[in-house]
This record gives C-alpha cells, structure tokens and sequence, in this order.
C-alpha cells in the first residue's frame, strides 16, 4: 500500500472504533481534512483490495483483512512511539508525529526486532494497546475520570486525547500512566473534579477528566 492508503485505512479504523452510527465519506474526509470526492476516490481504491467494503450511501467498513492491515500500521506507530520515549528519550507529548512518518516502514524484519529489543511492550506510551504480530490486541477495562463518584480511586491506563497540549499540560501537573487520582468532590455547575494527586489536591475541568482513562482502585 502507499502511505496515503496506508493513512486512509488508518482513520476509517479509528472511525470504527470511535463512531457508533456509519462511517461515511463526509466522516472521512473530516478526519483526513480533504474533500468528500478525494476519499471516494481512495474508498475504491481500497476496496478493489478488499480492504473495505463500499456501497454508495451506505458507509464504509473495513474487511477483515482491512482490520489486520489497519492493526499492523497501528503496531508499528505504537512500538515506534516507545523505542522514542523509553530508548531516545523524547517524552509523550513529543512522539506523535515522528512515529506517523517511522509507522510507514515496510520492513517487517525491522519491526519484529524492534518488537524484540523493548521486549514485547503491550502498551505504548500514552496506554493504547500494541497489536501483536497477528493483530491481536489486548482489551482493557477503562472508564474516564469523569464517570467516577466522589470518594472513588482510580489509576491513570491512557488519554483519550494524545495531542502535544494536552500531554504537556498534563505533565505540568504530574499526572501520567499510573498516576492514582482520588476524587474529592464534582461540581455541578461545569462538572469539574476536585482531585487528589499525590497528596495534593487540583482542580480538573470537565474537558481534563473526559480524556483521561482510568481503572478503578
């Protein structure tokens, strides 16, 4: 595939991982900020591959193997994004983008070593699961903050939003991956948490606790 087919397959994934109606042309090219007859265009590319299956006003879906593909493309994005933190050092909110250009290496050789020299990572840096050389990924049982109750205990497993500001503005306050957030009172008029982080208490806004996956304690 090319890395525009490769970058299409990626987001009809996403999509159907994120999107409970149908995932249409228009929901497409919002993702890949392009034009609706851009992605019908591609949309039939990938299904004379069989990675899609495609009837006009009726969505798209991904094959099975359009799922394999999509995983195999989200493995090496997400193995790339550990070798940058844990073995060059570069911190979360850096990695995103270098790993979307490494994620387009075709070498399977490459990946199955790099798989190897961080001894078989499951998650990456942000807490999202890393397929298995067969595409198998494991399920994790999360919730986001802002569904626990005053008094509840939980520990950081992810983000929902990966974006630079966010991961930055959350390593200011020293929240990351295994962080235990207790809360301590929810405010109705915006929803915002009352939390306690290492012994000190913050002030997390709606937006903040809505993007933050979390295991009960």
């Amino acid at each position: 595939m090319t890395q525009s087919e490769e970058n299409y397959l990626k987001a009809i994934y996403y999509l159907s991982q994120h999107v409970m109606a149908e995932i249409t042309t228009n929901a497409i090219a919002a993702k890949m900020e392009t034009k609706a007859a851009s992605v019908t265009d591609m949309i039939k590319k990938l299904r004379n591959k069989s990675l899609v299956i495609y009837e006009r006003y009726q969505g798209v879906q991904l094959t099975e193997l359009g799922i394999l593909e999509a995983r195999k493309i989200i493995r090496k994005h997400r193995l790339w994004e550990c070798f940058l933190v844990n073995t060059l050092k570069f911190s979360w909110d850096e990695v995103h983008d270098m790993a979307e250009q490494l994620e387009h290496i075709q070498s399977e050789i490459l990946i199955s070593r790099l798989d190897e020299f961080l001894n078989f990572p499951t998650h990456d840096p942000h807490g999202d699961p890393i397929p298995d050389a067969l595409g198998n990924m494991s399920e994790i049982n999360q919730m986001i903050l802002s569904d626990l109750k005053i008094n509840e205990t939980s520990q950081v497993m992810g983000v929902k939003d990966s974006s630079a500001s966010f991961l930055q503005f959350l390593s200011k306050m020293n929240i990351g991956l295994g962080s235990t957030i207790k809360v301590i009172n929810v405010f109705a008029f915006d929803d915002s948490m009352e939390v306690e982080i290492d012994n000190k208490h913050l002030i997390l806004s709606s937006k903040v606790s809505s993007c933050l996956l979390v295991k009960k304690i």
